[in-house]
């Protein structure tokens, strides 16, 4: 199991000792935010081509730099202690910088390798790396793993195992259009809506009144 180093001249002195007795150090680098297997298949390869793999991490703030301010999702102690736990990692170590290039001008290594998207060409590091007299190596495969990818996957599958309940309503619409109380629909008129019929009762006490009433009139 690999160990958790923050403090880069500390590391600097351990390093020295693998220089020493002529072991190769590679240092690879990376945001390192959500592991996947693009990750894994790269530092097995880095680790191969060296006595000693050191893994530099982008701290929180330069993550947010790079990748904006809903990242990282994890951080840098979880990050790291993550990436010690891997076989052939040797050690682990978090950097500030935009680039690695100071980091590489500290510790010195032997190596330093990156994914199969990266060339001498396109290398930020390239003039540290001749200054340092360390070479580019590329490992892992060719690069059809990234955690956009797989940030995407994991979006897709939440919102369909949580897909937005209907609007319900709730009868605001119904009460600002219709008039309160009962109504009912008339058989003709398209529709319109018109005050409720008078029960039968109702209506024959309605015609009994108006009998007395006459009656009383004609007295």
């Amino acid at each position: 199991m690999g160990q958790v180093v923050l403090d880069q001249d500390d590391l600097a002195k351990r390093l020295k000792v693998y220089k020493v007795g002529g072991k190769r150090i590679v240092l690879t680098n990376g945001c390192f935010d959500l592991i996947h297997v693009g990750h894994i298949r790269c530092l097995q390869d880095a680790a191969k081509r060296g006595d000693c793999l050191v893994v530099a991490i982008n701290s929180d703030a330069s993550v947010r730099a790079l990748k904006g301010s809903g990242r990282p999702f994890q951080s840098q102690a979880e990050r790291a202690e993550i990436l010690a736990a891997i076989e052939g990692v040797s050690y682990v170590t978090v950097f500030d910088e935009p680039t690695v290039g100071p980091l590489l001008r500290r510790l010195r290594p032997s190596l330093l390798a990156k994914g199969t998207d990266y060339t001498v060409e396109n290398l930020p590091e390239k003039e540290v790396l001749v200054e340092i007299g360390a070479e580019l190596v590329v490992v892992g495969d060719k690069k059809s793993h990234s955690t956009r990818d797989l940030m995407r996957k994991v979006h897709s599958a939440y919102v369909a195992a949580h897909p937005k309940p209907k609007a319900q309503s709730d009868g605001k619409a119904s009460s600002a259009r219709f008039p309160k109380g009962p109504a009912r629909v008339t058989s003709k008129g398209g529709g319109r809506l018109a005050r409720p019929a008078r029960s039968a009762a109702a209506a024959a006490l309605a015609k009994r009144r108006g009998k007395v009433a006459a009656s009383q009139a004609h007295a």
